[in-house]
């Protein structure tokens, strides 16, 4: 099972500077490369300080520019914010500048916040769609002279350019839950991203079964790649895991909050959680996370991994976002990469 990173700028804190968590962004990819980390992924969100990357084609060929082997993917690109013919120029320019080293994770995006400000009146369903629209439409392009007369898109006979660097196309990655989006992503040859977000170890499981059965119903498809997204943090001793614990529930009660669309949000920042507002989210309170999220001393996580090893999972990425200090997170990484990942080489 090969490990990658999953991260992003964040801050609620609107006095540091965003050229800082750009720096702090950088630290963090370069020990994932120099560990030996597969990928390292960075999403697309728009209008918020919770999750700061407009276009992770931006980052990703600026972490191109300053690494040498790892991987560079976008987790993910939200399909309905773009046109097709601008995504395939701008992954194939960001697959040239990272000398063939980027992946495209693909997505119909989470928050109705977005929805709203970017493409008012869209709800999940029509992004769906338009997310299966766009990844043949891609691909088409990048063959060159393709149109399209598409349900949501339609243009006349155009060719990428560029084109990509790696042949014939970079990888693409499909974010799936349910099994039709999971048929989908095998049907179309395509690798899979899935979280159970800090649903649990039951939750891992089902996704696996969904996986396995898409895989099962197109025996003419290669079995394509399943990575794994997860909270993970390595703490040195149970005080320390505690202590993480209570801020990861904080940070799911931010991201429930979000998801729910119902608070003000003033600079980019969400109004802060009253403790009623947290109490009605007992879901996220520190025992469920402690029990649904990888938490915890070397020793715990290496068990939990290699349970999801054993389930099948061909990659596993560290969800580094938590509301943390840099320094924090570069410790729990730090132990990740000293004290876990030796027991899977």
């Amino acid at each position: 099972m090969k490990f990658s990173l999953f991260v992003h700028m964040e801050r609620a804190d609107p006095t540091k500077p965003h050229v800082e968590l750009l720096t702090e962004l950088e630290e963090l990819v370069l020990m994932a490369e120099q560990a030996g980390f597969e990928t390292a992924w960075i999403g697309e969100h728009h209008g918020m300080e919770f999750t700061i990357s407009p276009n992770p084609f931006i980052s990703i060929a600026y972490l191109g520019a300053r690494t040498h082997r790892i991987r560079l993917g976008t987790g993910t690109i939200v399909a309905p914010f773009w046109h097709p013919i601008k995504l395939a120029g701008e992954a194939a320019m960001a697959d040239i500048a990272t000398g063939g080293r980027l992946d495209i994770g693909i997505a119909r995006g989470a928050y109705s916040y977005e929805y709203q400000r970017l493409s008012p009146g869209l709800d999940a369903w029509g992004a769906g769609q338009r997310m299966r629209e766009m990844i043949p439409a891609i691909r088409g392009l990048w063959d060159g002279d393709f149109e399209l007369s598409g349900e949501f898109w339609s243009f006349p006979s155009t060719t990428s350019s560029p084109k990509p660097l790696q042949t014939p196309y970079p990888p693409i990655w499909v974010a799936a839950r349910d099994p039709n989006s999971h048929d989908f992503a095998v049907a179309s040859g395509c690798n899979v991203q899935v979280t159970p977000l800090a649903s649990g170890d039951g939750e891992v499981t089902s996704l696996m079964e969904r996986f396995n059965a898409a895989c099962e119903a197109h025996p003419e498809i290669d079995r394509p790649e399943i990575m794994l997204l997860m909270h993970t943090f390595v703490a040195e001793d149970a005080a320390e895991t505690e202590r993480l614990t209570n801020d990861l529930s904080n940070f799911y009660c931010q991201f429930g909050a979000w998801f729910q669309n119902k608070k003000p949000v003033h600079q980019g920042i969400l109004e802060p959680l009253t403790a009623d507002e947290i109490a009605a989210m007992p879901q996220y309170a520190p025992d469920k996370i402690r029990r649904n999220l990888v938490i915890g001393e070397p020793d715990e996580v290496i068990a939990r991994l290699k349970g999801y090893e054993a389930l099948g999972y061909d990659q596993y990425s560290i969800w580094i976002d938590s509301g943390l200090s840099n320094e924090r997170k570069k410790k729990s990484l730090q132990l990740f990469i000293d004290r876990v990942m030796p027991a899977f080489r």
